[in-house]
């Protein structure tokens, strides 16, 4: 028969076979635990990853997926030299100055006419395809009296330029009228040899009395656009004054010649 140390000897050894049996299924309990908490981790991390690309792609997830409209850069762009009327070529150009104004984008076309009014078609086209009206706004907004919207100036002062101005006056229309889709040639008052780069989008036929130095250049018309400029118009200027920024921000993010 065993003797009482053997019997005790035999359960200690029961019982460490069953401790160690107990510590090995707590090991594979948390080692599963684990693997699952990891497997829901990746799955969160695909899902939370899929969600967004399909967001994004939905256009909210992003600010450039929003649709708004970046805000113009204020800057002086002054070395500029100014271009021969011969680069006008005597030709119809079609330009198209990609705009936009809150969410809202919109292509402005412009067919100029570079035999009416050769030098300021050749400054514009020259300008244009040199970058300066890359991401400029349009920093006045006429909304009694003369209804036009005024661009071209990329310190958003109206006392910017590129580095130049010019004249005579072009193409001017005899009886003061500026019809809707009319694009002109802005310029200080009474000075004919003041035109740069600033020009306006006419959005509603208006009557611009001559001064001394007569009329404005018309070097263009709008032939697609214009319901985005009158939509400009419709919010208003600035704290509702007649005269002023628009209340809704215009960029020109860029321009393309043809």
């Amino acid at each position: 028969m065993a003797s009482s140390n053997q019997r005790q000897r035999a359960q200690q050894a029961r019982q460490a076979e069953k401790q160690a049996q107990r510590l090995a299924a707590k090991r594979a309990r948390k080692q599963r635990l684990w693997g699952l908490i990891a497997l829901f981790t990746v799955l969160a991390l695909v899902g939370a990853f899929v969600i967004a690309a399909l967001v994004d792609n939905n256009g909210t997830a992003s600010d450039d997926a929003t649709g708004a409209c970046p805000a113009g850069v204020e800057e002086a762009r002054d070395d500029y030299e100014l271009a021969d009327p011969s680069v006008a070529e005597d030709r119809t150009w079609t330009v198209t100055l990609q705009a936009c104004s809150g969410d809202t984008e919109a292509d402005i076309v412009l067919e100029l006419d570079g035999k009416s009014a050769p030098q300021a078609v050749a400054s514009f086209v020259t300008l244009a395809q040199g970058g300066y009206f890359d991401n400029t706004g349009c920093h006045r907004l006429v909304t009694q009296g003369i209804f036009v919207l005024q661009c071209g100036d990329p310190t958003f002062t109206g006392s910017g330029s590129p580095g130049y101005s010019f004249g005579p006056v072009e193409n001017a229309p005899q009886n003061d009228v500026y019809p809707a889709g009319t694009v002109a040639m802005a310029r200080r008052g009474g000075d004919a040899e003041s035109m740069g780069s600033q020009f306006f989008l006419v959005y509603e036929e208006s009557t611009i009395p001559s001064d001394a130095a007569g009329g404005y250049t018309v070097f263009g018309t709008i032939t697609s656009g214009l319901d985005f400029v009158q939509a400009v118009a419709d919010a208003g200027a600035a704290g509702g004054a007649s005269d002023g920024a628009p209340v809704t921000p215009v960029t020109i993010e860029g321009v393309e010649t043809q």
